[in-house]
């Protein structure tokens, strides 16, 4: 049973109707943290302590109450509230909740994904409305579940759209589409809209529609939306144009969309985001000195460059080489009050290791970490400083990197194990490499095909290692996790297989392989050929392969396979 609640003092009730309502709603939320519900479950909870705030309920206090902190990050707490402040007893000032409290927390309770809280209060009132159900659509659009994102629409359609537009959903449906990548069901949606006639699509729904097809790089499509807009462009608008140009490494038809905002009489101004989604453009381009030119323009307009601007050129600079003058940017945005991220240490990284400085990529980032200016690193940034290891043929530390990682509960890129392979065999450790295959997926990493091939390659090439014992193994677990073998892995297990002069090893890949149509290098089936040669003196399995081959395979150089034949026959 929750603790009795102690009545407050007149003092702190009297505060309510002052400007300062802090007081009260902290008094409240204390109340509400004391009775303490833990779900959605009210039959044993007992909200009466909150009658005590019943004269002071309006519909500023309600909406401050559900959006005030300790609510915000518990909404049993904020529902419990929201009812009893439907019903309190007593309810001297007759309060009822507007539109704008439902509203609040239905926004609370679908940002913590309870659909069926929030669908079961809109249910229960008649505070139904366009803007409401629109929050339905874009949440579930957000958590990519696009089915219930069109229920809600067509809901919307058949009760709020039925007399008068709805808008806000049809937006709302709009930006779901784009967010999942549906641009075909976009596009039918927004055709619908248009030549319906029950609403007019307004300057968000022609900018949804243009960033979808910009964001799957139909910009010919988007532009085309643009220029068929009835309604003016707004910043947004252009910015997503001209961000689409930039993407597509069109900085022509950028630059023209950019000159248009700003003397075609669009009412609208570039701003910090469109100069820096343009400079941006340049610097992916590799035109660094138009990237310079267009960020004096913007500075020397009033606008002041963000993190995306400068990052855009520490990236540029870093890719030329110029490490010393990304440094320099670095420390002018940090002078400026821009905070650098996670991409801008990333850039630089990236560039010392383009210079070659490998061991001082390595510094950076340990210096980085311990002084706290590399915040948080994630697995992509981890995997540059195991591509340096690997580059000074220094496995063993990359190793240890990823072990730090999994410690730090941050997922290895295959990329990253696919490094240490090659590192390992590249020093001689190919016995290394398979206990590494081992652990991937206890490292939380599955194995891909080069993965596999590489280590299997090397154990199978590796002269003075015990290799082969392990390759039957790590070929089961690649075959288990669906992954096919190709000619190549199949040439060299043949290759590995004579190499140990094991006959019956050789046999079976070599006949798995023709049976999958696959066709072993030169050099593996002349390996087999001296193999069989060695064990029995004579050629037949070697004749029958060849024909079985030629039979079931496209080969290309039947010539070189039969004198390989003739060689040992005559050998």
């Amino acid at each position: 049973m929750a603790a009795p609640v102690r009545t407050l003092s007149n003092h702190v009730l009297g505060s309510s109707h002052s400007s300062d309502l802090r007081p009260l709603i902290t008094a409240i939320t204390s109340c509400i943290k004391a009775i303490n519900p833990r779900n959605l479950n009210y039959n044993t909870t007992n909200p009466a302590p909150l009658n005590q705030f019943s004269p002071y309920l309006d519909d500023g206090l309600v909406l401050q109450v559900i959006k005030s902190e300790q609510l915000q990050s518990n909404p049993y707490h904020a529902l419990l509230f929201f009812n009893w402040a439907s019903n309190p007893r007593p309810n001297p000032n007759h309060y009822a909740h507007s539109h704008r409290c439902y509203a609040a927390i239905v926004d609370l309770l679908l940002s913590h994904s309870l659909f069926a809280a929030a669908s079961s209060l809109l249910e229960a009132s008649d505070k139904v409305s366009d803007l409401t159900l629109s929050k339905f659509i874009s949440s579930n659009g957000r958590l990519g579940n696009v089915k219930a994102a069109v229920f809600w629409f067509h809901r919307a359609r058949t009760t709020v759209g039925v007399n008068g537009d709805c808008l806000f959903s049809c937006n709302a449906i709009l930006g779901a589409l784009v967010r999942n990548n549906r641009i075909d069901l976009a596009r039918s949606f927004f055709d619908q809209i248009v030549q319906d006639g029950r609403m007019n699509p307004d300057v968000s729904t022609y900018t949804t529609m243009i960033t979808g097809y910009c964001k799957l790089g139909m910009v010919d499509k988007a532009r085309k939306v643009f220029d068929e807009m009835p309604c003016q462009p707004n910043k947004v608008t252009y910015n997503a144009l001209v961000n689409g140009y930039c993407k597509a490494g069109d900085m022509d038809s950028a630059k023209f969309i950019f000159l248009r905002m700003i003397g075609g009489g669009s009412g609208c101004s570039p701003d910090t985001i469109t100069y820096s989604i343009l400079i941006d453009g340049y610097c992916k381009r590799g035109e660094f000195d138009e990237a310079e030119r267009w960020l004096n323009e913007m500075v020397n307009r009033g606008c002041i460059p963000n993190l995306l601007t400068y990052n855009a050129i520490i990236y540029s600079l870093c890719l030329r080489g110029e490490v010393d003058e990304a440094k320099k940017y670095l420390t002018k945005m940090r002078l400026n009050g821009v905070r650098e991220n996670l991409a801008t240490h990333m850039s630089i990284m990236k560039g010392v290791s383009v210079a070659g400085k490998s061991g001082e990529v390595v510094q950076y980032f340990r210096e980085g970490l311990r002084e706290g200016k590399i915040k948080n690193p994630g697995s992509k940034v981890y995997a540059i400083l195991v591509r340096e290891y690997c580059k000074m043929r220094k496995p063993d530390e990359a190793i240890s990197v990823l072990k730090e990682m999994c410690n730090k509960r941050i997922n290895p890129t295959v990329s990253s194990f696919n490094s240490v392979f090659r590192a390992l065999l590249e020093v001689g450790k190919p016995d290394a490499a398979a206990l590494l295959m081992k652990q991937m997926k206890k490292m939380r990493c599955k194995p891909n095909f080069i993965s596999y091939s590489t280590v299997v390659s090397g154990l199978c090439t590796a002269a003075d290692s015990h290799g082969m014992n392990e390759v039957e193994e790590i070929v089961n677990d690649m075959i288990k996790d669906g992954i096919s073998m190709d000619a190549g892995l199949y040439s060299c297990l043949v290759l590995g297989y004579c190499r140990e002069r094991n006959v019956e090893m050789a046999r079976k890949f070599l006949g798995e392989a023709i049976s999958n149509s696959y066709i072993v290098s030169l050099e593996a089936f002349t390996a087999f050929l001296e193999c069989v040669m060695g064990e029995k003196g004579e050629v037949s399995d070697g004749e029958k392969l060849l024909a079985e081959m030629r039979k079931r395979c496209a080969v290309l150089d039947p010539a070189s396979y039969m004198q390989a034949l003739d060689r040992i026959v005559i050998r």
